[in-house]
């Protein structure tokens, strides 16, 4: 069976937009994790506030590296993917649902902006983040390439 690499279609010097982009979704998603966690420990409201800048920032970030992502998955011929790069895509569009619908529970105000339900769903996005790593190493190792 042959593989093949996947080339990034957006891409500066051969270097993809969407690898560049992807180090800041994971640092904002998992710094509001830590700062809901310090909310939940000591209820002081600039921890809901470093949360609420840091998943929006995610967001922003995630889903433009998502646009380029999906850029590169659809050129050429996307129909020979392997079932790993579909499965990836599918965890990274719930990861972004989550944590946009982590963003409106933390535009609440004061405790319930963050205990239990914004806490509860940055876990959530970043155990998705870790199953996204883990599929994108896989497809990797695969030969697949590294898109989705």
């Amino acid at each position: 069976m042959t593989h093949q690499t996947l080339q990034p279609r957006v891409a500066i010097a051969g270097v993809s937009l969407r690898g560049l982009l992807m180090p800041f979704p994971i640092a904002c998603f998992t710094g509001a994790l830590l700062t809901d966690i310090a909310y939940a420990q000591t209820a002081l409201i600039q921890w809901a506030n470093f949360s609420a800048w840091l998943l929006a920032f995610g967001m922003l970030t995630g889903g433009i590296a998502f646009l380029f992502g999906l850029i590169d998955l659809f050129i050429g011929d996307w129909r020979s993917r392997g079932v790993l790069v579909w499965t990836r895509l599918g965890v990274v569009v719930a990861l972004l649902a989550i944590a946009l619908a982590n963003n409106f529970v933390h535009a609440r105000d004061g405790w319930t902006s963050v205990v239990p339900t914004g806490l509860t769903l940055s876990v959530i996005t970043v155990l998705l983040m870790i199953v996204s790593g883990v599929l994108g190493e896989l497809i990797f190792r695969r030969g697949e390439g590294d898109l989705a």
